[in-house]
């Protein structure tokens, strides 16, 4: 049995163990492992790729998720989440079955062919259940108040998700993959649907006691108990230390006793920053474990198959601890949070195969996820013409075909390709020797085998551009965009390419302006079509994107939209009563809880990037009721931050900001000296400093003189002697303006 799990949903501290009985004793649980965890299907159809004409077309053929129109030809009488369904479901007294999945999750595409796309299954559901099919991504509120039950009922969660609902949501039984009949030590599908339809028929109250235990579990996992005062600043690097003894310290990564390794973007965020705190604080030695587990797990990810090694970008996880076998789906957001974490290496290391990594991301994702309006799609799939990750594996005697001999012989031995293969009789592309042994061996230089490698590289990537590709989600999520254009913008002076910084600004102008209504921001467009209401985390997102976006042009529209939804934030998404933000606005549709978290998991919670939102404005614009949110938001989860540091990263990131207090850059020039003023903004962004805000002033500038008033930081600065100059400030204390990149380092550096 093929054990993969796409996304390992690891739950918080079970608190309501005793609420959960389980009334359905003559059924075993279903998936109560992990996502998409299950049995290995050879030979598996992908549902994506049928030619022949459908039988049937149900409700979701008017959908935008291209996860639903995969299941629009089902014989389901599918509907799609809404006042339809739920209405129905209550004029007719039926149960809800509840289906959540995603467009790139290979267990749903198993599940839909064995058990939607069957006959005599589907006439089951029909007659006994109203059945939704709700796609994650796009509704991630839902998604997270089912997994809740899920994970209360099975300890554990993952997708494709089902769950039965009363008429009034409540679930009372969940699971995940069920396969059509019993096998596999597992129930079929069938005769759950057939046991669950006759016990809301005939034994009502079981159901209706489950669920409403399942509800109030759920309500407790989705809450957050506040704490009585601001964690304290030796919080984040007890954290560090705390993950840094997590890591594998032989291969890198973090496996948590399993075989799936996720790339741990945050968590290696937070030990650079403990890294660089101790050789500012004098203690050099104290954290070097820290960096040399981020250097380590970055270059197994960079040389691994978890890599795409021709044409860039890094797939979910690789599903052993040797980063060779991926899940070879690539997500946007994977995308976003992968490369940011090569981009700090790279500011504080200086080595070039980080930067190399970074930009080959960048790269790749502006030529297949990047739209032609501007916005960036959802995700890549795995699987092609029936069989995961074929778009990307090479038999050695494919690779000998498209080199020759001697540039095949001198490719197969640098990327681990043999007769054999590396992986189910194929090779996946890896590095397992240094560049100058592989040319040792050759008789070459470093110099001509990089040649070598790099023109066989882009031959292999143009023969494999003719393959059938896996299947793209091509919806834009606000979120993952968010995500992504606040990397490319950093990217864009880090690394001294202005092709990132006019792809961010494309996706940005994609975002503001056809995915937003009455100034809020709309979570999901397709084909030009926008809907759902924006979530927190799609107005957090998108207010750091514009953050960073500002700080990389210092075009002040990408401030005043990032102040704008701050305000809608603050209107919408606030608790007033404890402190922090809900998951959906006040007017949103009422769901069965409305939900508050900071755990940070595949991505960062919309909270801990609030949180670093909040912090950076109260500085740039001095607003202290922004900084007194900020505190309110700490109190808020500071009990679920100590409880629970592995699932805080991004918010420990913002505590480390809030404690230790940022670097305050004014970079002043006359307007004819703007072009020389980049060379002093490049070397600070070329600079690893976590905790830095950066401002920009022309003096000579008609609206100097309002931006001095909008943002003190740059209130009574002159450039020196008519040159462009950098204040390095804290506190509104400047130290003496810089004119030259490297005394602006000695500055930035300085404790």
């Amino acid at each position: 049995m093929d054990h993969r799990c796409a996304h390992l949903y690891t739950p918080p501290v079970f608190r309501h163990a005793g609420l959960i009985t389980g009334f359905i004793t003559t059924l075993s649980l279903a998936c109560a492992s992990c996502a998409e965890d299950g049995p290995s299907v050879p030979g598996k159809k992908n549902a994506m790729t049928t030619t022949s004409a459908p039988r049937h077309t149900n409700r979701l053929i008017h959908a935008t998720s291209p996860y639903l129109l995969q299941h629009a030809h089902n014989p389901v009488d599918w509907y799609e989440w809404g006042s339809d369904a739920l209405a129905k479901a209550k004029n007719e007294d039926k149960p809800i079955f509840l289906s959540i999945g995603y467009s790139a999750c290979h267990w749903c595409h198993v599940m839909e062919r064995e058990s939607f796309e069957n006959d005599e299954i589907a006439a089951v559901l029909n007659k006994h259940f109203v059945a939704i099919k709700v796609d994650r991504e796009e509704r991630p509120d839902l998604d997270d108040i089912y997994m809740a039950a899920t994970q209360a009922m099975t300890r554990s969660g993952g997708w494709p998700m089902s769950v039965w609902l009363t008429p009034d949501q409540k679930p009372f039984y969940a699971g995940t993959y069920f396969p059509p009949d019993d096998r596999y030590g597992r129930p079929g599908f069938k005769r759950v649907l057939e046991f669950l339809a006759e016990t809301w028929a005939n034994d009502r109250q079981k159901a209706l006691t489950q669920a409403a235990n399942l509800t109030e579990a759920v309500g407790a996992l989705t809450s957050v108990d506040a704490g009585d005062s601001i964690p304290p600043p030796d919080t984040v690097e007890k954290a560090a230390r705390m993950l840094a003894g997590a890591f594998d310290a032989e291969k890198g990564g973090i496996s948590g006793g399993g075989t799936n390794k996720f790339p741990p973007s945050m968590a290696m965020d937070l030990l650079l920053r403990a890294f660089h705190e101790s050789v500012q604080d004098g203690k050099p030695t104290e954290n070097a474990k820290m960096l040399e587990l981020v250097e380590l797990t970055l270059t197994r990810m960079a040389h691994g198959g978890i890599y795409d090694q021709l044409g860039g970008g890094i797939a979910r996880y690789s599903t052993d601890v040797e980063w060779l076998v991926p899940h070879f789906e690539k997500m946007l957001y994977d995308q976003a949070l992968v490369c940011d974490i090569y981009l700090k290496a790279y500011q504080l290391t200086k080595k070039p195969l980080y930067a190399r990594v970074a930009r080959e991301i960048l790269d790749y994702v502006i030529a297949d996820l990047q739209s032609p309006e501007g916005g960036y799609y959802s995700t890549r799939d795995a699987d092609s013409e029936g069989h995961e990750g074929k778009f990307y594996v090479w038999t050695r005697a494919e690779v000998m075909q498209h080199l020759g001999e001697k540039s095949g012989a001198i490719f197969c031995d640098y990327y681990d390709v043999t007769d054999v293969g590396n992986w189910e009789g194929v090779n996946i592309l890896r590095i397992q020797r240094p560049l100058d042994v592989v040319a040792k061996q050759h008789n070459m230089a470093a110099s001509e085998l990089e040649q070598s490698l790099a023109a066989s590289r882009k031959t292999l990537f143009d023969a494999r551009e003719k393959r059938v590709k896996p299947h793209l989600d091509d919806k834009i999520l606000a979120s993952w965009n968010g995500l992504m254009i606040a990397s490319m913008a950093k990217a864009a002076r880090i690394l001294g390419d202005d092709r990132y910084r006019e792809s961010a600004s494309r996706a940005a102008d994609y975002i503001l302006t056809t995915m937003t209504r009455d100034g809020r921001l709309l979570r999901t467009c397709r084909q030009g079509k926008a809907h759902t209401p924006g979530f927190l985390d799609d107005h957090a997102f998108m207010i750091e994107a514009l953050l960073n976006l500002y700080e990389t042009t210092f075009d002040t529209k990408w401030m005043d939209h990032a102040e704008r939804l701050n305000a809608h934030v603050l209107k919408h998404f606030r608790d007033d009563k404890d402190g922090g933000f809900f998951f959906s606005a006040d007017d949103a549709e009422k769901t069965l809880v409305r939900a508050k978290d900071a755990g940070d998991g595949a991505t960062p919670s919309g909270n801990s990037i609030q949180l670093m939102n909040l912090l950076r404005l109260s500085v740039l614009l001095d607003r202290k009721d922004l900084a007194d949110e900020a505190r309110r938001l700490m109190h808020a989860f500071s009990k679920q931050i100590n409880e629970s540091p592995f699932r805080a990263e991004r918010m420990l990131s913002a505590l480390d900001f809030h404690h230790r207090g940022p670097r305050e850059v004014a970079f002043v020039a006359n307007k004819a000296d703007a072009a020389a003023l980049d060379g002093l903004i490049d070397a600070a962004w070329r600079n690893y400093t976590p905790n830095i805000v950066v401002a920009r002033l022309l003096v000579d500038d008609p609206g100097a003189a309002a931006l001095q008033k909008r943002i003190p930081l740059l209130a009574e600065k002159t450039a020196p002697g008519g040159k462009p100059a950098a204040y390095v400030c804290r506190n509104f204390a400047c130290r003496a303006p810089v004119t030259d990149g490297a005394k602006l380092l000695e500055e930035l550096n300085k404790n």
